[in-house]
């Protein structure tokens, strides 16, 4: 093996040499042969990272996609009235695949130096034990957490929201491919979050493995998806973990506009009261349940609930957008 793999691509097979193949198993095998076959770790380590995000972020949406096609799963979306037609996803997937080609291209091709540069490991093998990476992923879901919260709020302040996070707003009831749906400036401020966390855990600890990454990066893109996807089921996990944000806590950041600024968890919109309009709606709407109402009783009072939200919402959007860089409001 290693005779060959020299004749063909002998830069890549000296990063092998003193490796004992017998020692590996099959996916760490793999990852040698995707690095030997290349033949170069930057070109290598570019495309399998862009690969990756694709095939993990297309391949989550399809499931929601074929869930707002059946009617049978109406009754456990959140906004049942509101199911995105063929052209609304059409006309979303090529503003995400402009941003994944243009923006976030150019940054995952450029991943592989600059990991390296703060000690990150990316060909090497074997990978690093489970028990390592847990505590490091669960990290960066806190580090990203945090960051996203207060670079969320920042991005509802007037002159940024007008001209950036306004195009993630779009749709007041959002569905998986919208996870991505934003501006290009929006993708590189928040998608910091999720980079710096393993960026700064490696440059104080230097034992972070690329591949403990890829399994972050997917976890967090399956995070961002559901959360988007605009269903709350009874197996959701934010009803077997109630810190954990999903659909149901994101959804009303989209309809109401107001409140809920985290991503993966409940902590900072609790710690900073950035959540009592959620939580009043989400009693009221417990309250209702409560009520013994027909089918036909209880969706008209839904549909009543969130049009209140709704123009809640506009109104607070309006106001938001009134705001100019010096922070008047601007006069009719």
């Amino acid at each position: 093996m290693n005779s060959t793999a020299s004749s063909v691509h002998p830069d890549s097979a000296m990063l092998y040499a003193n490796t004992d193949f017998s020692q590996l198993n099959w996916l760490e095998m793999q990852w040698v042969n995707w690095y030997l076959w290349i033949g170069n770790p930057v070109i290598a380590t570019g495309l399998m990272s862009f690969l990756l995000h694709e095939i993990v972020y297309f391949g989550r949406c399809i499931p929601w996609i074929i869930i707002d096609s059946i009617p049978y799963f109406r009754k456990w979306k959140l906004q049942p009235n509101k199911i995105p037609t063929a052209q609304e996803q059409w006309e979303c997937t090529k503003q995400v695949l402009f941003s994944h080609f243009m923006v976030e291209l150019p940054v995952i091709w450029l991943f592989h130096p600059l990991a390296e540069a703060f000690g990150m490991m990316t060909w090497q093998v074997p990978f690093p034990d489970w028990r390592q990476q847990l505590p490091q992923i669960a990290f960066f879901f806190v580090f990203e957490d945090m960051f996203h919260f207060f670079a969320h709020q920042a991005l509802h302040w007037g002159p940024l929201y007008k001209h950036i996070h306004k195009i993630h707003h779009k749709y007041s009831a959002p569905f998986g491919l919208a996870a991505e749906y934003a501006h290009p400036a929006e993708v590189m401020i928040l998608g910091t979050g999720t980079i710096a966390g393993p960026l700064l855990y490696c440059w104080f600890r230097r034992d972070l493995h690329i591949f403990t990454v890829y399994v972050w990066i997917t976890l967090r893109l399956f995070q961002a998806i559901d959360a988007h996807s605009g269903y709350d089921f009874p197996w959701s996990l934010q009803h077997l973990v109630p810190f954990w944000s999903g659909a149901e806590h994101h959804d009303f950041h989209h309809m109401a506009f107001v409140n809920n600024f985290s991503t993966s968890f409940r902590w900072c919109d609790r710690l900073f009261g950035t959540d009592k309009k959620y939580r009043e709606y989400r009693a009221r709407m417990d309250k209702m349940k409560e009520l013994n109402l027909s089918k036909e009783e209880f969706e008209k009072m839904e549909r009543q609930m969130i049009a209140e939200a709704e123009q809640e919402g506009l109104r607070a959007e309006a106001d938001v957008e009134a705001y100019t860089f010096t922070g008047k409001q601007k006069t009719a």
